[in-house]
């Protein structure tokens, strides 16, 4: 092929590259999606499982530190999980106790099951600890295949359901409460 054609075909050959780097950008490099434009708090609104916890969260006042800039790992209580709490959670006179359970469930970073895995592979049999936003300490361990979080007050949950990684953190749904009802 004469250099005339070859300079000819360049401008092609770039815009091929150029579509093949799209899905590249996707993708990070252990291949895990990127994350979406979304927000914790989009994300949190836009999962039906967890229409109870935007309640909780619109009415404790957290739904602007959820749209910031973050990062950070919500440990989202399911519907199930929340049950009467979060209708319990409702109104001005509650507007405290939402925010400080969900400060309960929140940790700086974004978290996702791949790091907490890589974490407990290290951590040995005693788990890994992390500090949540009240202070709080969440222990993380492994029955089985499954990940279990423990607050100190002895509340478990286990990651549950699919992870959403977005922009400012990422959202891991759980089957329980993180602080035990007093």
């Amino acid at each position: 092929m004469s250099n005339q054609r070859l300079w000819a075909l360049a401008p092609l050959m770039v815009l091929c590259l150029a579509g093949c780097g799209r899905d590249a950008d996707k993708a990070g490099p252990d291949g895990v999606a990127a994350p979406s434009n979304q927000t914790l708090a989009a994300a949190i609104a836009d999962e039906g499982d967890l229409d109870t916890l935007e309640g909780v969260v619109s009415n404790g006042g957290l739904s602007e530190v959820l749209e910031g800039k973050g990062p950070y790992t919500v440990f989202a209580p399911v519907n199930a999980a929340l049950g009467t709490a979060g209708s319990e959670l409702a109104g001005e006179a509650m507007k405290a106790q939402s925010a400080a359970l969900l400060r309960a469930h929140i940790v700086p970073g974004a978290l996702t099951r791949a790091d907490i895995e890589a974490a407990l592979a290290r951590g040995g049999a005693d788990g890994v600890q992390m500090r949540t936003m009240s202070d709080g300490l969440l222990t993380f361990s492994k029955d089985g295949d499954v990940i279990v979080v423990t607050a100190a007050d002895g509340a478990t949950a286990r990651l549950t359901g699919a992870e959403t990684v977005v922009s400012n953190g990422v959202v891991q749904p759980v089957d329980g409460v993180l602080v035990k009802a007093e």
